[in-house]
């Protein structure tokens, strides 16, 4: 009797707890309501470890208002500010987002972008028209976007993220807004811009422009749409129309310490390696120990550059490739005699000075038919009747950069110029900076985004590194 009794008491406190939790688990409805006031802060709103929010904390960019403020009247109607419009642009670097157009839509609904612009929900979004107007007047006379990028870079110095002694160089080829069906032959053009306000700006530009600048490019055929892009190709790649992004970077932090965008041509990506380097000397004082590039960068000019100010070039020579397939004797085997200007070949004959050839920046060296003839290491040095050695004008700086070929700097440099790489994939990722293809047209604009996007990406590094180290926010330089 006492089991039986256990037994139904059981069989009731398990039914009880069926029902009681059926009840628990039905399915509940959200009534849609409407209340005719919120208590909404959207500082509540963004976590304290959002991107955006440790731009705010760490970066001070109160700068751009004393940079402008001689484009702006004493009097009239207020403008918007300026700190407002380059706070919204940067957003579409750090987040990719294509079209400034596009960035407005999403700024209307994003809680953490309205917070960083500082824009409350009863404040109207800036039209996206306004960005164009801006770019065209007083942003592009103040070159802002270039400030800007100092500015982020001379915080990057201050706090010791940068150490800038050893640096890596390269460029990468960015597609214009333009096809290259868009182009026309050179002599078409005057006829073109009579119908076309491009290419009318641009011969307007053409004709004013300082002599001394070299032009962007010196094609036969120009597009109409984008009169500045080159028709040019890198890496295998099929040739379209489009600019080359050359960063200069810190091996160490990966940081983007200079940008320059050029014709997509190669002789440009020496002459902005020189500037950029020139420049970021000035701004932390003192030069660089070494550089490191790929062969593109390797040839004479620069690499004497280099030498005469005492900066260590980690980078192939142009000749590299054919030095090591060749069969014959290359320049190092031969000996030169300074007092006669002349050299002595592996045999022990002498090969005069027999002239300069200017197109290809050599020296050239002779050897006679009845010196070379008879000689029985002929078959090692040339298949002609006698040798003729091209010795290059900057041959000392090319083989002092050959020297470093096998030592272990070289190899090492090697691996940390692979970091220019990454962050050019960066820059063209759909998932980092979008930058596959360029937004905008003619060169001054152009470097307007590529001094964005490379800001966009040191301010990621930067934040990362200060929210890591317990340094307080740095103000901006004056």
């Amino acid at each position: 009797m006492a089991i039986r009794s256990v037994s139904q008491h059981s069989v009731t406190m398990l039914l009880w707890i069926a029902i009681v939790g059926g009840l628990m688990f039905m399915m509940g409805r959200h009534a849609r309501s409407e209340s005719l006031f919120y208590y909404f802060r959207l500082d509540d709103q963004v976590p304290e470890n959002h991107l955006l929010r440790l731009v705010d904390k760490h970066i001070d960019f109160g700068f751009v208002r004393e940079r402008l403020k001689d484009s702006y009247s004493e009097t009239g109607r207020p403008s918007i500010d300026p700190e407002l419009l380059l706070r919204i642009l940067l957003i579409g670097y750090l987040y990719g987002i294509s079209s400034e157009r596009k960035l407005v839509e999403e700024l209307r609904m994003h809680l953490a972008w309205r917070w960083f612009t500082g824009l409350g929900f009863d404040q109207e979004v800036p039209h996206h028209s306004t960005f164009s107007k801006n770019r065209h007047g007083r942003f592009q006379e103040s070159n802002v976007f270039e400030q800007l990028f100092e500015e982020i870079v001379a915080q990057c110095l201050a706090v010791g993220l940068v150490r800038g002694d050893k640096l890596s160089v390269d460029g990468t080829f960015v597609e214009a807004n333009a096809s290259k069906e868009s182009r026309i032959p050179r002599e078409q053009l005057a006829e073109a811009a009579q119908v076309n306000r491009t290419v009318r700006e641009y011969l307007a530009e053409l004709e004013i422009q300082n002599p001394v600048e070299e032009p962007t490019h010196s094609q036969d055929k120009v597009s109409t749409t984008d009169p500045d892009s080159t028709y040019a190709t890198k890496g295998g790649t099929p040739a379209r129309m489009g600019y080359y992004n050359n960063y200069l970077i810190d091996n160490d932090s990966c940081i983007v310490v200079g940008v320059q965008a050029t014709g997509a041509r190669l002789s440009e990506e020496s002459r902005s390696a020189r500037d950029m380097i020139t420049r970021f000397a000035q701004w932390q004082g003192r030069k660089p120990q070494s550089i490191a590039a790929d062969a593109s960068y390797g040839n004479g000019e620069f690499l004497q550059w280099l030498m005469d100010r005492e900066i260590t070039p980690y980078m192939p020579t142009r000749d590299a490739v054919g030095r090591t397939r060749s069969p014959f004797y290359g320049p190092e085997s031969f000996t030169y005699l300074p007092e006669s200007n002349s050299y002595i070949c592996p045999g022990g004959q002498q090969l005069n000075y027999g002239g300069r050839n200017e197109r290809n920046r050599t020296f050239g060296y002779i050897g006679t038919r009845k010196k070379c003839g008879p000689c029985q290491q002929r078959s090692q040095c040339t298949t002609g009747p006698f040798r003729y050695l091209a010795i290059h004008m900057n041959e000392t700086a090319r083989q002092r950069a050959r020297d470093l070929w096998t030592t272990p700097e070289f190899k090492y440099a090697q691996r940390q110029r692979k970091k220019v790489e990454a962050l050019f994939a960066e820059l063209k990722s759909h998932n980092h900076i979008g930058l596959q293809r360029l937004r905008l047209r003619r060169l001054k604009f152009v470097r307007e985004q590529f001094f964005l996007a490379a800001t966009a990406q040191n301010i990621k590094r930067l934040v990362r590194f200060l929210s890591r180290s317990p340094m307080s926010p740095v103000p901006a330089t004056s």
